[in-house]
């Protein structure tokens, strides 16, 4: 493929041409099945949970997770800087980080890890997997990850030269064998949201 350009820069451009409002209304139904899940784990810690957004673009996930009563602290990063200046706009006081996956590490660990739409951006998305599990998740802490390019779904399969970035083209199998390899326990995968769907797989970090 020519002409491949950082999917960083690609989103940049689309929030400031307002593109993201329409990323996050299409996005909604797959990622409200995501928190949902996510928020029913964390409550069987019985106490307070700190979350992250991984790839939270205008930061409206993690205002969503901010507002919710057993939040203690929520956060977002991005590495495109267009949608990280518009987070930051928008909620001015909320915790919003401009970086690149996979050289940024959080500061602190956390109890609930969702990301929608962006491992299959990176090269080696099952690294990043057991960076989560290793380094970002406390233990017991669930990560809960949407894709909408993967092999099954064969209307995605021509977005990487549609769009003109890399993507990582994985089959459902070959992603679930990754969460394993990571290290992550009780996994739990669904089609979110339509058919073919949203492929939601989630996974616990071992106590």
């Amino acid at each position: 493929m020519t002409d491949v350009r950082p999917a960083v820069d690609v989103f940049s451009d689309w929030a400031t041409e307002g593109r993201d409002e329409g990323m996050e209304r299409g996005h909604a139904a797959a990622v409200g099945e995501m928190l949902a899940f996510g928020l029913t784990r964390t409550a069987e810690l019985g106490r307070s949970f700190r979350a992250i957004d991984v790839g939270c673009g205008n930061g409206w996930v993690v205002r969503q997770l901010a507002a919710m009563p057993f939040c203690s602290h929520a956060e977002g990063v991005d590495g495109a800087p267009g949608m990280i200046e518009k987070a930051q706009r928008v909620d001015p006081e909320g915790h919003y980080h401009h970086a690149m996956l996979p050289d940024w590490t959080p500061e602190g660990r956390f109890d609930l890890l969702v990301s929608m739409e962006v491992l299959y951006y990176l090269h080696d998305p099952a690294a990043m997997l057991a960076t989560f599990r290793n380094a970002w998740l406390e233990p017991g802490g669930w990560a809960v990850v949407g894709v909408d390019h993967y092999a099954e779904h064969e209307d995605s399969l021509d977005w990487p030269e549609k769009v003109g970035v890399h993507m990582t083209t994985m089959s459902e199998a070959q992603w679930l064998e990754a969460w394993v390899e990571a290290g992550f326990e009780s996994i739990e995968t669904w089609r979110a949201a339509g058919d073919p769907g949203t492929l939601v797989i989630a996974g616990r970090c071992p106590s």
